[in-house]
């Protein structure tokens, strides 16, 4: 079994991890500008943009991880470590679906088209409902800071395996 993901596998994760990155700190930045200005709508659209291309990029990642093994975890890591590390891949990949279709649902629901790119119209995911908006933008940002909260501890048990364990944990994704 090979010792590292391959070569889509690895360009996948970090090309994820940025656009989410990204589209968390778009996400705060709008969140934090008063009032309406076209300097807001623009940065809400490019949010929409990579909250798509999140959507995108996590379908190719998870086609690609079902249809090629990932390479197993170090022998001598704990059997609870291992159930953790797989129940923590689990819940990420639930979240980085579920947060951009939020933000996509949360437009239907205000009205606002989805334009990715400025270029294709998204169908309305419902029709427009100001009194149900609100609660999907909270379960939206509730969804965001757990994924960003998540991908930090994900980010923390690496460096802990290449640093401390000093295993090959972290290797494999580089």
């Amino acid at each position: 079994m090979s010792v590292k993901y391959t070569l889509p596998a690895r360009a996948l994760h970090w090309l994820t991890a940025l656009a989410i990155i990204a589209a968390f700190v778009l996400g705060i930045t709008t969140d934090n500008m008063e009032g309406f200005s076209m300097q807001k709508l623009k940065l809400i659209n490019y949010h929409k943009w990579i909250g798509i291309a999140v959507l995108l990029l996590v379908a190719l990642r998870l086609l690609w991880r079902l249809s090629h093994r990932p390479p197993a975890l170090p022998a001598n890591m704990a059997s609870w470590e291992k159930q953790v590390a797989h129940l923590t891949h689990i819940v990420l990949y639930v979240l980085m679906f579920a947060v951009p279709l939020g933000g996509w649902l949360y437009s239907s629901a205000k009205g606002y088209p989805v334009v990715w790119l400025g270029l294709v119209q998204l169908p309305d995911l419902m029709a427009k409902n100001e009194d149900v908006a609100g609660l999907i933008k909270f379960g939206h940002k509730i969804g965001a800071w757990t994924l960003i909260g998540l991908a930090l501890a994900h980010a923390a048990a690496a460096l802990k395996h290449h640093f401390i364990q000093r295993d090959d944990v972290l290797k494999r994704m580089l």
